[in-house]
């Protein structure tokens, strides 16, 4: 059986999560998220944010959480701004289309957006004379890490929030893997490294990944603008992202935030991502893109790809014109060290 390096969420979910929902399992509690075991995840969050004011909801799984908020912040006639790569755009089945709004595409060579691009988008389509025959752009998507597994910095961050509210266009985080993400910044930005606080500070809403991120799934997302906190129960309820058992999100999300759980399982998983980007790096082979996170994105010839899927799972990330690929191996909270250390003796005698 092959060892999968193939995504974040192969495993179930971080041991002590297991134990606190055997342990709550005969509880009885009120549902649809409204319980004690919710209520107490929600004040570990403020804490975290370091801000008492947001409004915290539980939701099973990222597209769903997308959809969610995406459609509860646009107009009929407005459509979001992203990256040409970003998640809602590539990976997500059109979910934002369906839902009626258009995702406004920009181009980005590493997964990341600029502030300059934002304002641009925003005056140029105002500047259109045929502007009310146009998609307006009526709020802009990040993802962080991105999908190459790229990272904003705090100054990067700021100029979009600034660009954003200057425009009135509310920014949203997709934060699928903030934790690898923050543990990421951690190293790479030293004191412009990004902090929960400073999500909770520069965003309009925001959500932390729990399904990649040791839960055995679930999201939860953080609004920060009272203007868009009015009725998102309605919008979970309507899209179907209100879990009768809404007890099961909140036991979960309490065990990784109540003493730093959530941050030390990513740490880990960003440690053995490093070991296996030195070990490509080692024997010359180069990356699609320079990601710090837990993803690594080397690029294989065909002998090199072939030889590594003989015992390793991994995903074919793009084909190039040369012939050659860009892979993704991916680490988790999950992963041990001694697949890493096999990983790595097989990278050494490609």
């Amino acid at each position: 059986m092959k060892t999968l390096f193939t995504s974040d969420y192969c495993e179930g979910a971080l041991p002590r999560i297991m134990q606190r929902l055997q342990d709550t399992n005969m509880v009885q509690t009120i549902g649809y998220g409204e319980d004690e075991y919710c209520a107490e995840a929600r004040r570990l969050i403020r804490s975290a944010c370091g801000r008492q004011d947001v409004d915290v909801h539980f939701l099973v799984g990222g597209t769903q959480t997308n959809t969610t908020v995406i459609t509860s912040v646009l107009k009929p006639y407005q459509g979001v701004l992203c990256a040409e790569s970003g998640h809602i755009n590539v990976h997500e089945t059109g979910a934002i289309e369906h839902g009626g709004h258009k995702i406004l595409a920009l181009p980005s060579p590493d997964g990341k957006i600029t502030a300059k691009q934002v304002d641009d988008a925003v005056k140029g389509h105002f500047d259109d004379e045929n502007h009310e025959h146009m998609v307006m752009p009526g709020m802009v998507y990040i993802s962080f890490p991105t999908e190459s597994g790229t990272i904003y910095s705090r100054r990067e961050l700021t100029d979009i929030s600034d660009v954003c509210h200057r425009h009135g266009v509310p920014l949203f985080v997709d934060g699928a893997r903030l934790g690898y993400g923050l543990a990421a910044s951690e190293l790479v930005h030293g004191r412009d490294a990004l902090s929960l606080a400073d999500f909770a500070r520069l965003t309009d809403v925001f959500y932390i990944g729990g399904t990649k991120q040791g839960a055995l799934f679930g999201e939860a997302v953080v609004i920060t603008n009272d203007a868009l906190k009015a009725n998102f129960r309605y919008c979970i309820k309507q899209g179907g992202g209100m879990l009768a058992k809404g007890r099961l999100l909140g036991v979960q999300f309490a065990a990784l935030f109540e003493d730093g759980l959530y941050l030390d399982a990513s740490r880990g998983a960003v440690r053995q991502a490093a070991r296996i980007r030195e070990a490509f790096e080692a024997k010359g082979i180069g990356f699609l893109v320079d990601s710090p996170t837990n993803q690594v994105f080397p690029i294989l010839n065909e002998g090199q790809k072939a030889a590594m899927a003989e015992s390793f799972g991994f995903e074919t990330w793009q084909k190039l014109p040369d012939g050659r690929t860009g892979v993704r191996f991916c680490t988790s909270w999950a992963t041990p060290e001694a697949n890493v250390d096999a990983l790595v003796k097989a990278i050494e005698t490609l």
